[in-house]
């Protein structure tokens, strides 16, 4: 090329496993009777050895000693990305010296150590609805003990991974309740990411049955709207998360007598500005920080002297609880300090999670 006055640039150069590529799909598509897709979500990752090439790139390692650099992980310091790194730093008279150019023929084959088949990601999304009051959203693993013997996690995902016949899975949802904490309504928007599935292709009509599984399988639980998603519709869960409501109904108990009259006012109370300091119970997981929520709309009903039952609609992260107990002061106002009195919650029911995600389905 220098000869003829011409030059290479990258873009003019066709990378090895670009030409791997184009010599194995045929064969691939040949063997198996399907088409090959450079884009499709299943994968064949080959590693070759061929100890001829590491050898070739010793004087690279002397040239450029910062860009070769032993990692647990990897098999040999001489990576792709370290060796188009060293190129692109050493000067071409300098790389000259110690290869030729153009370069000899190998003397030896390379081998395939391994072989190794995996498809990308499925994503499940869904609504689920929590009935017991004895159930964590997640494992509730403390100091490695467990607490408790399920989770609204493992009761869902545990026939999803059967079905998909995936290595893991990654739970996410909009939210989370406490472990003594229903979630009721249309229920909590949740998604599951299954990793390396064996089977990706779900018809509607499977679907719905594998959410009739889930639902037979417990009286804790119950999911609905169960769809396949793409990973960027997720985004769609968490995408203002803080500016979404979200609807409540909390028993609550106070140690002074009262009346209906006594609580109506509670109801002509409209955007309620609290300021919360991280509550005690979970100062242990949350930064210490004091955040301003808003209680929309109230709505009280009268059950005896010391009980009444609350409607609240309100902007989603509150403390319920701590708005009404008030957490020794360090939620302000409560309800126990706009009633002049301690109040305690007894239950709390989650009513409604509006956010509009995943599309509801005809179930």
């Amino acid at each position: 090329f220098r000869k003829l006055g011409l030059s290479l640039a990258k873009d003019d150069i066709v990378q090895l496993k670009e030409a791997y590529k184009w010599i194995i799909h045929p064969q691939l598509s040949e063997e198996l009777g399907v088409p090959a897709d450079g884009k499709s979500l299943f994968e064949v990752s080959v590693v070759f050895a061929h100890p001829e090439t590491d050898e070739e790139c010793h004087f690279l390692a002397t040239a450029c000693p910062d860009c070769f650099k032993p990692a647990k992980n990897k098999q040999s310091v001489f990576t792709r990305m370290a060796v188009i790194k060293a190129l692109e730093k050493i000067k071409e008279e300098d790389f000259l010296k110690h290869f030729p150019c153009p370069p000899c023929s190998p003397k030896n084959l390379c081998v395939a150590l391994e072989i190794q088949c995996n498809n990308g990601a499925v994503f499940v999304a869904g609504r689920y609805n929590k009935y017991s009051r004895n159930l964590p959203q997640t494992p509730w693993i403390i100091d490695g003990e467990r607490k408790l013997e399920s989770s609204v996690e493992e009761l869902i995902s545990e026939h999803l991974m059967a079905a998909f016949k995936a290595d893991s899975f990654n739970f996410s949802s909009s939210g989370r309740e406490d472990v003594d904490v229903r979630t009721l309504g249309n229920g909590r928007p949740f998604a599951i990411e299954l990793v390396n599935p064996r089977r990706i292709h779900f018809t509607a009509e499977e679907m719905k049955g594998l959410q009739q599984t889930i639902n037979n399988s417990s009286d804790k639980i119950k999911v609905r709207d169960l769809q396949l998603v793409t990973r960027s519709a997720i985004g769609r869960m968490k995408e203002g998360e803080e500016e979404k409501t979200k609807t409540y109904s909390a028993l609550i108990w106070t140690d002074k007598a009262i009346q209906k009259e006594d609580i109506a006012f509670l109801d002509d109370i409209k955007e309620l500005k609290l300021d919360q300091k991280t509550p005690l119970r979970v100062l242990h997981r949350r930064p210490l920080a004091v955040r301003c929520r808003i209680i929309h709309t109230m709505k009280s009903e009268y059950i005896d002297e010391h009980h009444f039952r609350l409607h609240l609609k309100t902007q989603a992260g509150t403390y319920i609880k701590e708005f009404v107990h008030g957490d020794f002061g360090r939620t302000k106002p409560s309800v126990g300090s706009l009633l002049n009195s301690t109040a305690d919650i007894l239950e709390l029911d989650v009513e409604s999670v509006d956010v509009d995600w995943p599309p509801a389905l005809d179930n």
